[in-house]
């Protein structure tokens, strides 16, 4: 999944001033940007500090090298719901252990600010693997809104005690660090009640993210997303409308209706040789049959299922692993193609690899994003290609944002890109028009 469209203006640390392990800003420049923010002065800045509580067991049971490892992961996942879910002027930051920091300028609404809390704690809370063993670490997460006038140490204290009192109330997930508490699960309750009817409605909005071919240019195809613009909340990206679908079960239902939809739109595409990417979840295996149900979709719509692209993480095969490779072998001989998503992050299982019938890699924007800055990244992206090239893989790189970026990739090898250097996340009839476009299309290799 890409998060191309991802705000833009995340807070820019020098990095001998960022925490050496995850990369984000460390406790001091944290504390600055608070007492800097300009909306400090009104009281409209909202913050949250995220606690890990059974990390200590997981130094304890596999070593602190391993505590390290999630750590890293668990940075990974609130950078990326962060940046794409909560927008401009979003404070990320690391204080110190398995506590984390989120400010922001931009949320105006209290219920917001909470179901985007209870929307992180689902991500955070996603299984992990760690020496075969799969886990869960359930977040306990303290919010804030400022007061005019408020200084950074003074946020940060009200919102550790307000974690403190977290821990002694069992069962509790979320907690305001004053005394308009809001009720517990009411925001992401409502949503979740809202969304089978926004999905019977037709609301949720399909965006298609352009992927271009990284030395001509040329459109390839696109990756199908999902948003909802929410009437109360406003616009609800694919993190946060994934987590209220899992709360309700509803997460399979989600994915169909995404799917249905987005190969719909794709049929009607002006030029034959584009591809679509969808996005299969763990709950898309779980149900059973997907070959089955993906044959089906493909027939219904009239889309080639050659143009198909299934976009997997690692996280999505845990549950049974063997399953889901036949599965995927049996619509790879259909002729759909399957590509390993995120590649590159949390906990790369190289079976996969060599089990899967895998056409692509595709690169997390984390691994790009400091290529043209920084020779180990690119070392490491570099010897990446080198292996998907070995395998006879095809490399997509998502959040390109800098032409540097582009061309490092196409010379390392790279075959295509996506990102807002070119555009990020349409309209499927913005997408019609760029397709149209002459010359910018060309034929799948």
């Amino acid at each position: 999944m890409d998060y191309a469209d991802a705000m833009q203006g995340s807070i820019s640390i020098k990095s001998d001033l960022s925490d050496f392990l995850t990369g984000l800003v460390g406790a001091g420049p944290a504390r600055d940007w608070l007492d800097t923010a300009e909306a400090v002065k009104t009281g409209a800045v909202k913050a949250m500090l995220v606690s890990l509580p059974r990390l200590q067991s997981v130094n304890l049971a596999y070593g602190k090298p391993a505590g390290d490892q999630v750590l890293v992961e668990m940075a990974h996942r609130i950078r990326e719901f962060a940046e794409s879910e909560i927008g401009a002027d979003t404070l990320i930051a690391r204080l110190a252990g398995g506590q984390f920091l989120i400010g922001s300028q931009g949320v105006a609404a209290r219920d917001r600010w909470q179901y985007l809390a209870e929307a992180l704690g689902r991500v955070i809370g996603r299984v992990l693997t760690v020496e075969d063993d799969a886990l869960h670490l359930v977040p306990r997460i303290a919010l804030l809104e400022a007061r005019a006038g408020d200084t950074g140490d003074a946020m940060i204290d009200r919102l550790a005690q307000a974690a403190a009192t977290l821990e002694r109330l069992p069962g509790r997930r979320v907690l305001w660090a004053d005394e308009g508490e809001s009720v517990p699960g009411a925001s992401i309750a409502l949503l979740e009640a809202d969304l089978l009817g926004a999905m019977h409605r037709d609301e949720i909005a399909i965006l298609f993210q352009p992927q271009f071919d990284i030395v001509s240019g040329a459109l390839a195809g696109a990756e199908a997303l999902a948003r909802w613009q929410h009437p109360r909340f406003g616009r609800i990206a694919a993190e946060t409308l994934f987590a209220v679908a899992d709360r309700g079960d509803h997460v399979a239902q989600l994915s169909h209706h995404i799917a249905t939809r987005s190969l719909a739109l794709a049929a009607q595409w002006p030029d034959p040789g584009l591809r679509l990417s969808l996005n299969v979840t763990a709950e898309d295996f779980a149900l059973g049959d997907v070959t089955g149900r993906v044959r089906a979709l493909v027939k219904d719509s009239g889309f080639a299922a050659d143009r198909l692209t299934l976009e997997i993480t690692e996280q999505a095969l845990i549950g049974d692993f063997d399953a889901c490779a036949r599965a995927l072998q049996e619509l790879a001989d259909d002729g759909v193609q399957v590509a390993l998503d995120d590649f590159g992050t949390g906990y790369s299982n190289f079976r996969a690899l060599k089990v899967l019938p895998l056409d692509t890699l595709k690169l997390d924007r984390s691994l790009v994003r400091d290529i043209a800055q920084d020779p180990r990244d690119r070392a490491i992206v570099s010897a990446m290609i080198a292996m998907a090239r070995a395998l006879d893989l095809k490399v997509i790189a998502e959040g390109i944002e800098t032409e540097a970026q582009r061309a490092i990739l196409a010379e390392e090898g790279c075959d295509l890109f996506q990102g807002f250097l070119r555009a990020g996340p349409v309209s499927p009839e913005d997408f019609a028009v760029l397709a149209r476009q002459p010359g910018i299309s060309s034929p799948q290799t």
